[in-house]
């Protein structure tokens, strides 16, 4: 399972002070099953906990994601922030779902050198 972040979605993440890890444990839960929200066209909704709180109260993922083969974390929210996505929103973050779930490796390649993309490594690969 390849794990990516968006470079928007990596800003996102840095800012708020959530760790790779705890995207890569959403994941993870995802991959046993336990998704929180399926929004269709391969986007899944995955929260993942604030520091010294739990999931319920942190934030929202919204993740294009595909079983055993790859996840890219485009969009998150705070729960406290807004409630959910707005319809047009949600036709957008699942049209760039279906273009990063179809990019083949060399291209995904390209985007990590670029910059647009950012890979999450587990503690062993790095």
């Amino acid at each position: 399972m390849h794990i990516f972040k968006t470079r928007w979605f990596a800003r996102f993440a840095r800012r708020e002070g959530i760790e790779d890890q705890s995207l890569r444990a959403a994941i993870e839960r995802a991959e046993q099953g336990l998704i929180d929200a399926d929004l269709g066209g391969g986007l899944i909704k995955q929260r993942v906990a604030r520091r010294g709180h739990g999931r319920s109260s942190g934030y929202r993922m919204i993740v294009g994601y595909r079983v055993k083969d790859r996840a890219i974390f485009l969009f998150g929210f705070a729960k406290n922030m807004r409630e959910n996505l707005e319809d047009d929103e949600l036709l957008s973050l699942r049209e760039k779902a279906e273009i990063w779930l179809a990019t083949n490796g060399a291209k995904l390649q390209k985007e990590i050198e670029v910059g647009n993309l950012q890979e999450i490594k587990d503690d062993q690969e790095k």
